[in-house]
């Protein structure tokens, strides 16, 4: 065991500090290019924390939402033979592909 410097021990203080590099990284790389290392690592610890505690709640309920989305898209988009249900909208929507395209007969090319 280290010495013991306000309850610091080099042991913990280790850990505290790779705990506070790994806060900044989080923030900065979660927070998509609207925070930079220095303006993290200058900032108050109470206002780093507040920051690092709202981008993981919005992580958290944004992966909530996409798991829900599959739960419902999973039960009513596919069939049970595995192919894909059109919507009601598109099947309104169709078109006629009965009729088939036919290019325009070929010309004779002729040089002069």
């Amino acid at each position: 065991m280290g010495l013991a410097f306000f309850g610091l021990t080099f042991d913990i203080a280790a850990q505290v500090r790779a705990a506070l590099f790994k806060q900044i990284h989080e923030i900065v790389f979660h927070g998509k290019g609207g925070y930079d290392w220095n303006t993290i690592y200058n900032m108050p610890v109470w206002l780093r924390k507040f920051t690092f505690t709202q981008i993981q709640n919005y992580y958290k309920e944004e992966q909530e939402s996409i798991k829900n989305q599959g739960k419902k898209g999973s039960q009513t988009v596919i069939n049970s033979d595995g192919t894909i249900k059109t919507p009601e909208s598109l099947q309104k929507a169709t078109l006629n592909y009965s009729q088939k395209f036919t290019p325009p007969p070929k010309r004779p090319v002729s040089y002069k």
